[in-house]
């Protein structure tokens, strides 16, 4: 006689059934195991035991998380066109109210947040919100902080090259500020040596003469001399001319012109 089906049901032993499944279980491992290499299939198993332990398996050439987020994506496209048939205005309007409610709770905590409709708080939500602020006064006070060491640091970074630039100019500019104050001394010093030599040329240059009054008064002198010389002798005295004309010969106009006038 052939083997009549065998009803399946829970074994009510617990030491028969954990045998049970221990067993059940390898032979299912090693049938998606069999199917993934003669068929080329990519197979993913995932058995928990009553007490929670995990038994997994995946095909050599494909991973778990691989396998799950295709069937992950496979269903949800499935599931998108099915919604989309049967009518998505209705999936429209869900999901809008519960944006809507989402919205609305946002801008009241905002509003809590600023200090208002604190009314229908009660203390236990009201110390909850002081929290939630200290909270976030805390992290702003720390990223301040954070950002103002930053800045300084970075600012003193840029002082220790300036000043190391600065080191570097100075040695560069002192042999140029010397050459310079050299010629600057060379220069003066021509300049002073020019300047005594023009005094003493002018010195030179401007030495006494005679002056024209002095020549006349020793030319008259000598006239006079000679007349009474002559005098003495019992000579008539000739008609002497005058002493402009008597060195209008010998005398330049400039010196007749002042005898002349006086």
């Amino acid at each position: 006689m052939g083997r009549g089906p065998v009803q399946l049901r829970r074994i009510e032993n617990k030491i028969n059934r954990q045998v049970t499944f221990s067993k059940r279980r390898s032979g299912l491992l090693k049938k998606a195991h069999e199917i993934s290499v003669l068929c080329d299939a990519e197979v993913a198993l995932i058995v928990f035991s009553t007490k929670g332990k995990l038994y997994e398996y995946s095909s050599q050439d494909s991973n778990m998380d691989v396998i799950l987020e295709r069937y992950q994506r496979y269903s949800f496209e499935e599931r998108a066109i099915v919604d989309q048939n049967i009518g998505g205005q209705a999936n429209w309007g869900d999901e809008f109210g519960s944006l809507k409610i989402k919205l609305d709770a946002v801008q009241k905590s905002q509003r809590q947040l600023l200090g208002e409709q604190l009314d229908p708080l009660t203390t236990k939500e009201l110390q909850q919100l002081e929290q939630q602020l200290d909270t976030s006064l805390k992290h702003i006070r720390s990223r301040k902080n954070q950002l103002l060491f930053e800045s300084i640091s970075e600012l003193q970074k840029k002082e220790k090259s300036l000043k190391d630039q600065n080191g570097v100019l100075q040695k560069v500019k002192q042999p140029c500020l010397h050459q310079a104050n050299i010629h600057r001394r060379e220069q003066l010093n021509e300049t002073t040596h020019i300047h005594n030599q023009e005094q003493q040329n002018g010195a030179t240059t401007s030495s006494p003469s005679p002056t024209p009054v002095a020549v006349l008064d020793s030319v008259t002198t000598l006239n006079i001399g000679s007349s009474q010389s002559r005098e003495g002798a019992g000579e008539e005295p000739e008609s002497q001319p005058s002493p402009a004309q008597a060195n209008s010969g010998k005398l330049p106009p400039w010196m007749l012109r002042t005898i002349s006038n006086r």
